[in-house]
């Protein structure tokens, strides 16, 4: 299955599966026979299901999907299309306002003592340089924190740059910890006087390709260019500073907003046959950034949670509840979850699991279920079923479903 791996994909289509299955409650027993449908629907899932297929054909037939661009609204229609014929019902879009962000130029460069090129890609809403860029001396932080105790005015008229590195771990906790840096890093920044920020790019591996990102402006400070550098050219700048000289960079950053910008949602449904009012809502984003095809970020998602909800509709008997598939319009930028929320108010109620696929197409490292479920029959049957696959079920209550799902209240 290459980059979709077959792992991840039963382990979406067991939780889906499970939570659709029983009309009992939680604390009843799950019957033999429902576990046997899941250990089978398991082994289908691990011998290939299309989800490859979704993805290549996004990331061929539409590329980058930047939010509000074009090219995001043509995903939106090949996701109509695509949902359409893989048999689900009541497709449609969720049409809502955002800003039409689009990278221009970007070039960075050190002028002295040592001058050389350097490798940089604009934070996404951030906002353009002087038209021929603006020249600064730099200020590097080893730590953000170190960012966070300067004083008040010690960044006039510089270039802040942090350069703390990202601990790599399996369940992403080195990038959530860290986002910080790159979320409101520039507003702190100009809150001491820099002219410019930039940081390391938010990434454990050695490239020289900088990962992009969102960031937000402080509405107490002044808005000023941001952008990561690659990883290699932050560890140059840290070296460059141990010399002794001072070190002057030059940045040309030129991204624009348009006006008037939409995103879309698209969602279908697979009714349920006894109770098509309760929801397992399951869905990864159809936006990406523009620097790649979106393949990992967040193709591999869309693939995987419709491909799951396909192997469960294409079963002898179709599930009790309706299985809902959200491909997310304009994640990266944080504004599909409360357009998703407030289009699906009347639907909370009867939302009874809901997850969104947006951690690459590594295999399922655990299921964390709530603290009541754990050891009930129902985590019972789920550890039972999922013991042959690479992961766990844990007793760590589960924290939320993802970003898109924020605004879903009690879901």
């Amino acid at each position: 299955m290459s980059v979709v791996r077959s792992a991840v994909l039963a382990g979406w289509a067991l939780s889906a599966s499970l939570a659709i299955a029983p009309s009992l409650a939680i604390a009843d027993e799950i019957p033999a026979a429902t576990v046997a449908r899941a250990e089978a629907l398991r082994d289908r899932a691990l011998k290939g299901s299309g989800a490859y297929e979704i993805l290549e054909s996004l990331t061929t037939e539409i590329g980058p999907r930047l939010a509000g661009s074009d090219a995001e609204h043509r995903a939106a229609a090949w996701g109509v299309e695509k949902l359409k014929a893989l048999g689900f019902t009541h497709v449609h879009t969720e049409s809502f306002a955002v800003p039409g962000w689009t990278r221009g130029a970007e070039t960075a460069e050190v002028v002295s003592p040592f001058p050389q090129r350097l490798i940089v890609a604009a934070l996404g809403g951030s906002v353009a340089t002087p038209p021929g860029g603006l020249e600064g001396e730099i200020v590097v932080f080893r730590t953000y924190d170190a960012l966070l105790a300067a004083g008040p005015g010690s960044l006039t008229g510089k270039i802040a740059v942090v350069t703390q590195p990202i601990p790599r771990s399996q369940d992403g906790l080195g990038y959530g910890m860290n986002y910080r840096i790159r979320g409101q890093g520039a507003s702190e920044a100009a809150k001491r006087g820099a002219i410019a920020y930039l940081l390391r790019s938010l990434a454990t591996g050695d490239r020289r390709d900088p990962h992009t990102g969102a960031m937000t402006y402080a509405a107490d400070a002044p808005r000023i260019p941001a952008a990561a550098l690659s990883v290699p050219d932050a560890e140059q700048l840290d070296r460059m500073v141990t010399r002794g000289k001072p070190v002057r960079l030059k940045l040309v950053l030129t991204p624009t907003i348009r006006e008037g910008a939409t995103a879309e949602t698209v969602v279908g449904d697979l009714v349920g046959r006894e109770k098509p009012d309760e929801i397992v809502l399951i869905g990864g984003h159809l936006d990406s950034w523009d620097l790649g095809t979106g393949a990992i970020d967040d193709g591999a998602g869309v693939a995987i949670t419709t491909a799951a909800a396909k192997l469960i509709a294409d079963l002898p008997q179709r599930p009790r509840r309706t299985i809902r598939v959200a491909m997310f319009g304009a994640e990266e930028i944080g504004k599909a979850a409360e357009a998703f929320a407030t289009a699906h108010k009347a639907d909370e109620a009867g939302t009874v699991l809901a997850g969104e696929c947006d951690f690459g197409a590594e295999p399922v490292v655990s299921i964390a279920l709530p603290s009541h479920a754990a050891m009930s029959p129902y985590g019972r049957a789920l550890t039972t079923v999922v013991a042959t696959l690479p992961t766990t079920v844990t007793f760590k209550p589960v924290g939320d479903g993802g970003a898109d799902l924020e605004g879903l209240v009690g879901v």
